[in-house]
C-alpha cells in the first residue's frame, strides 16, 4: 500500500469486467478505495477478495445513462472509464458504449469536480477509419476531450490474460474445428499487452503519472503477425490444425451471410475484417514521443510466452494440467 494512495477514492466504471478487475486489483493493491460501477453489482462478488475487506464496493451504474454515473462519481477523486464492445448488440451500440457514454461520463466527472479522468479507447482508433468500431472510439476519445480536456487516454493493442477474447476464441475454434481461418494471409500485425500491465498503467496514471490531455499507446514487448499467433495458440493448446487461407473479401462476404446470427455464434463481424487489414502496433511516433507503458513506469511489460500457456493448457487433448499427468 502507498500512503499516497491511501484512502482515496476511484471510480473505476466497467470495473467488473476484463480490464476493469485489473484495474480494481491494482488501485486497491496501491490503498485507493475503489467503486466498481457496472449493470449489475450482484455479479461482481469476484471483485472484493482483490481488497481489504470493505475496501472495494460495486454499485450500480449504466454508461448509457448519465443520472446512474453521478452517484458513483461523488467523493471521487479519479474516475477510469472502461467500457467497449466489440459488436453491438441492441442498445449496446458503438455510438451508445464508445461515444455517447463517455462523454456522458466525462461530463459527469467534471460536474462532480473529480480531478483525475482516465479513458481506455484502443490501438487503430482513427476518425477515418472504414470501421466503425475505430472510428467510434476516435469520435469518444474526441468526446471526453472536449469535456474533461485533462483526461489521459491510454490505447491499448490487443489485450491478452485470463479471460480474454483473442486466445481463448482461437485455442477453442482449434479444439473443435479442422482448419483455422487465415484471414488476410495473417500478415497484420499486432501488438499484445497483459492485462495487469494495463491495470497497473491505469493505477499510476491514477496516482498522477501521465501528463494530463495526452493520448498514450499500450503495447507489450513483441510485435508478431497474425499467423504467428495463431501457431502459438496452436501450440500451447496441444493442437495442430491446418490453416485456410482466406482473402480479406472472403472473410468479409462470410461474415455478411452470419449477421443473423447471435454475437455468440458468429465467427467475425465485417467490421473486425476491416481492423483487421490495418496492423495494431504502438506508433513510431508515440514511441519517440514517450507516450507508452513506460511513462507509466512498465518498463519491462509481461511477454505472452510467460502468460498464455497458463492459460490455454485447459485447451488441451488431456486438459487442464496435463504437463503432469502425462
Amino acid at each position: 500500500m502507498t500512503d499516497m494512495a491511501k484512502g482515496r477514492l476511484a471510480t473505476v466504471i466497467g470495473g467488473s469486467g476484463f480490464v476493469g478487475r485489473y484495474a480494481v486489483r491494482a488501485l486497491a493493491r496501491d490503498g485507493w478505495r475503489v467503486r466498481a460501477a457496472c449493470r449489475r453489482p450482484d455479479l461482481a462478488g469476484h471483485l472484493q477478495p482483490m481488497g481489504r475487506v470493505g475496501q472495494i464496493h460495486p454499485v450500480q451504474a449504466n454508461l448509457r445513462f448519465k443520472d446512474s454515473l453521478i452517484p458513483a462519481m461523488r467523493g471521487a477523486e479519479t474516475v477510469i472509464t472502461s467500457v467497449g464492445v466489440l459488436a453491438p448488440t441492441g442498445p449496446q451500440t458503438f455510438d451508445a458504449i464508445h461515444v455517447a457514454g463517455p462523454r456522458a461520463a466525462a461530463k459527469a466527472a467534471r460536474e462532480a469536480g473529480v480531478t483525475r479522468f482516465i479513458h481506455i479507447s484502443a490501438i487503430g482508433a482513427d476518425a477515418q477509419s472504414k470501421a466503425r468500431y475505430a472510428r467510434t472510439k476516435a469520435a469518444g476519445e474526441a468526446a471526453v476531450l472536449e469535456e474533461f480536456p485533462d483526461a489521459i487516454i491510454l490505447r491499448p493493442s490487443i489485450i491478452f490474460g485470463p479471460e480474454d477474447q483473442f486466445f481463448n476464441r482461437f485455442a477453442s475454434m482449434a479444439r473443435m474445428s479442422p482448419l483455422l481461418p487465415l484471414i488476410g494471409g495473417g500478415k497484420n500485425r499486432f501488438q499484445p499487452v497483459y492485462v495487469a500491465d494495463l491495470g497497473d498503467a491505469i493505477a499510476a496514471a491514477a496516482a498522477g503519472a501521465g501528463k494530463p490531455g495526452t493520448i498514450y499507446e499500450a503495447g507489450g514487448p513483441q510485435v508478431l503477425t497474425f499467423r504467428e499467433l495463431l501457431d502459438k495458440t496452436q501450440l500451447w493448446a496441444g493442437r495442430d490444425r491446418a490453416y485456410f487461407p482466406m482473402p480479406f473479401w472472403m472473410a468479409k462476404l462470410q461474415a455478411a451471410l452470419t449477421w443473423p446470427l447471435p454475437n455468440g455464434l458468429r465467427p467475425i463481424t465485417v467490421d473486425q475484417v476491416r481492423m483487421l487489414q490495418r496492423d495494431t502496433v504502438v506508433s513510431d511516433a508515440a514511441i519517440a514521443e514517450g507516450l507508452t507503458l513506460a511513462a507509466f513506469g512498465i518498463e519491462n511489460p509481461e511477454s505472452i510466452e510467460a502468460i498464455v500457456p497458463t492459460y490455454l493448457e485447459r485447451f488441451k487433448a488431456k486438459g487442464q494440467y496435463a504437463h503432469y499427468r502425462g
